[in-house]
């Protein structure tokens, strides 16, 4: 493999390290210092044992500050820790190991919703549309539409990262642009805006969950959609496409300048081309276009009409309805309607075997999320049941009231936490598994809804994906970026892709508090902006 350290200058004389390069060298460092994931939730879910037992014996208790007669509020109103090191504490873990993992709440959804993404992968469609959006592409918009569809690709798990990146370095060194150029915006849309989308994706569910879990150490009863944020994230697609084409074509590529071959691995340039759409291709994704038709058609029969079998039963709302807290399902349809449309067509998909191979594909990709989760749940279930989130949430609430920071602003600090940890822990997933028992109650008890602090999480956790070396993607991205120029290094790739995170950060941060406080408007349907414990 070729090296991927910057070449030093002439002379033998390493390049000068300015504070923000070390700055980097330590968050690198840092993060290399935590321990795999699965390890992580495991230390985790153990010192909640231990802290318990500790907590528990010196008899640690807050006041409760919901109402009285409040779900889950004991008699005499306080809130104690309770040891599960005590011969209860730990019949307890033994027989509730099993049904912590079952019946954690992301996982039976992004199960679902994958089954159908699996359909549509094996059949192509997904890379398909991804080709010809950017190939279709005019050379004065052939950046807005790579970003633009990296945004999109996020509901294809890796789709963006394999297929999307390289060929946006292939199309530019096509267009005699640099490559790297085309890479960078593409990883932008991909990483940068792995949040935004049109389409409800796996993340979605995959947060409400964790974040219905968070929500309910506060509230037993509460429920959070996988649409709670659909609203400010469709909309944040057009502003990430907007800001990631401004910063590629007024910072990024003016400052990389003309590309010089001579730095490129010949057998790259030598494949630097994009096959375009057969004729089959095309016609299978018109068919993928209708079939997609044919499931928004059949989602608003189920819930536009007053009589829609999807609303509420008893109260008729569309807001708070099955057709909401089942989207997970439509997820499954819409996926495998548009995978069997495409791949009948193409010849990828012929028969039920074809389709049950794709499902079963999909579900081994989540080998290690299976093992993730089974950890991650054991640690919120502890957390939960030694009520430790309760207190650590409440006298967290209080030190903030007591500071005087309990209006809108404490988010801006809330999504800054959210992007430094998300410098050294790259899975969205697992970093939310890990922060949510703690943020999400904090903020619920000084009034802000569940479904408000995830939006907010969800800018902190996309911003800074492009300049952690600890994201999944990142070593594979700089093996493709090497390709193209020999002496790009982890710190090229950084500070080539930091301006996308800064304006990314700065402009989202903002609009989250134009549409939230400031235009008054939801951050998805049916989801308050407040919280009331009365």
């Amino acid at each position: 493999m070729p090296d991927m350290q910057p070449a030093a200058p002439q002379g033998g004389t390493p390049p000068k390290r300015n504070a923000f390069t070390r700055f980097l060298d330590t968050v690198e460092w840092l993060g290399n210092l935590l321990p795999h994931p699965v390890t992580l939730f495991f230390l985790l879910a153990l010192s909640m044992v231990l802290l318990s037992g500790v907590f528990g014996y010196l008899g640690v208790a807050v006041d409760d500050p919901r109402p009285v007669g409040a779900a889950g509020r004991s008699e005499d109103g306080m809130i104690r820790a309770v040891s599960l090191l005590s011969a209860d504490g730990v019949r307890r873990i033994f027989s509730g190991l099993v049904t912590n993992f079952t019946s954690f709440a992301p996982l039976g959804v992004v199960l679902t919703a994958m089954l159908g993404i699996g359909v549509a992968e094996k059949s192509g469609v997904l890379s398909a549309a991804v080709r010809g959006m950017v190939l279709g592409a005019s050379k004065n918009v052939v950046t807005v539409v790579i970003v633009f569809a990296g945004v999109m690709s996020n509901t294809a798990s890796e789709l963006g990262y394999v297929v999307l990146i390289p060929l946006a370095g292939a199309v530019y060194y096509s267009l005699g642009r640099h490559p790297l150029a085309g890479m960078a915006a593409a990883f932008a849309g991909v990483s940068g805006g792995y949040s935004a989308n049109l389409l409800i994706g796996t993340i979605d569910p995959l947060l409400a969950g964790i974040t219905e879990e968070a929500a309910r150490l506060i509230d037993p009863t509460y429920s959070v959609t996988a649409t709670a944020n659909y609203y400010f994230m469709a909309i944040s697609v057009f502003m990430v496409t907007l800001v990631g084409w401004a910063v590629s074509t007024y910072i990024v590529e003016p400052k990389l300048g003309a590309y010089n071959k001579e730095d490129a691995d010949p057998t790259v340039l030598e494949g630097a081309t994009a096959d375009p759409l057969t004729r089959q291709e095309k016609k299978g994704l018109k068919w993928a276009g209708l079939a997609f038709l044919g499931v928004l058609a059949l989602m608003a029969i189920t819930i536009l009409p007053s009589w829609g079998v999807l609303r509420d039963p008893v109260t008729g709302d569309a807001m708070r309805s099955p057709f909401f807290s089942g989207f997970a399902v439509w997820i499954l349809i819409f996926f495998l309607a548009i995978g069997w449309a495409y791949g009948r067509v193409v010849g990828t998909v012929k028969n039920d075997r074809d389709v049950i191979d794709g499902m079963a594909q999909a579900m081994t990709s989540l080998g290690l999320y299976l093992v993730i989760i089974f950890f991650a749940a054991q640690f919120v279930a502890f957390f939960n049941w030694s009520n430790i989130g309760s207190i650590t949430a409440v006298k967290g609430a209080q030190g903030l009231q007591a500071l005087g920071l309990t209006g809108p602003v404490i988010f801006i600090g809330f999504i800054l936490i959210c992007c430094f940890v998300n410098l050294m822990i790259g899975s969205a997933s697992a970093q939310w598994a890990m922060t949510a028992p703690i943020f999400v109650p904090m903020l619920m008890l000084l009034g802000y809804s569940p479904e408000l602090i995830q939006a907010a999480y969800r800018i902190g956790d996309s911003t800074t994906n492009i300049i952690t070396p600890m994201m999944s993607y990142f070593g594979l991205i700089l093996a493709w970026a090497v390709r193209y120029d020999k002496k790009v290094g982890i710190g090229t790739m950084i500070a080539m892709m930091l301006p996308y995170s800064i304006f990314f950060t700065i402009i989202w941060t903002i609009m989250f508090f134009v549409w939230v406080f400031g235009f008054g408007l939801p951050v998805g349907p049916g989801a308050p902006t407040y919280y009331s414990l009365g």
